[in-house]
């Protein structure tokens, strides 16, 4: 029988959000650790998505789903793949994965905010407005789906005031995130606000310095603003 209390102190500094140390614990336990194998790759693959090493992360992701062991760990991990596939622009593989969670009824805020994103990248605007919609029914303050319907709606220029409010309220409750504050200065932009505009804008820049599509709403704000 599997012993997991020689996980303890992993899962300890994962808990802490000390992703690196965590990774080292889980990597250094030896064959004979006596750990559940399956246990170990769902950390790994939690650690390494954490620190950003997706190729990594893949390969112990895929591993705790194909075991199937623990159905909750399994639709985790199967989002979580969907997850790096849209992060690293796999955009139908995230799909297919996401679409198997929805066969299996694990319909999250998460999981449909993450189809209404990419329906959005396929041009599917009716899919991409449907799906946030039931994101925010699940869960209203969800930020991800806050932003990214009130995103949609400002780049189709419809229903701004509800666009205006959609990403307050995601500012509100993630004010250092730069894809709300980005988001939030785009619909100023689209409301003809562009005073208002700028300051979310150049706020987003900070955050995010290296944000070509910040970059080009900045520029497209100073080029109305300067007319």
């Amino acid at each position: 029988m599997a012993d997991n209390h020689v996980l303890r102190e992993g899962i300890r500094f994962y808990s802490d959000g000390d992703y690196e140390k965590a990774l080292g614990f889980f990597l250094a336990l030896p064959a004979d650790s006596g750990a559940d194998r399956n246990e170990i790759a769902y950390y790994l693959g939690l650690c390494n998505t954490k620190l950003k090493k997706y190729d990594d992360a893949l390969l112990y992701l895929e591993q705790v789903v194909t075991s199937g062991v623990n159905l909750e760990k399994t639709l985790q991990c199967r989002f979580l793949l969907a997850v790096i596939y849209v992060e690293t622009g796999r955009k139908r593989l995230a799909d297919f994965e996401l679409n198997k969670l929805l066969d299996t009824g694990y319909m999250t805020a998460s999981v449909y905010a993450a189809i209404a994103y990419i329906a959005w990248e396929q041009d599917d605007l009716n899919r991409c407005l449907d799906f946030y919609e039931k994101s925010l029914e699940k869960d209203p303050d969800n930020v991800s789906s806050l932003n990214g319907l009130g995103y949609v709606l400002a780049c189709q220029e419809r229903d701004l005031t509800k666009a205006l409010t959609l990403c307050k309220q995601a500012v509100k409750i993630s004010p250092h995130s730069a894809a709300c504050l980005d988001s939030l200065g785009w619909v100023y932009y689209k409301m003809g606000l562009y005073d208002d505009a700028l300051q979310y804008l150049q706020q987003a820049e900070q955050i995010d310095t290296e944000s070509v599509e910040i970059a080009d709403h900045i520029q497209s704000v100073m080029q109305k603003s300067r007319r």
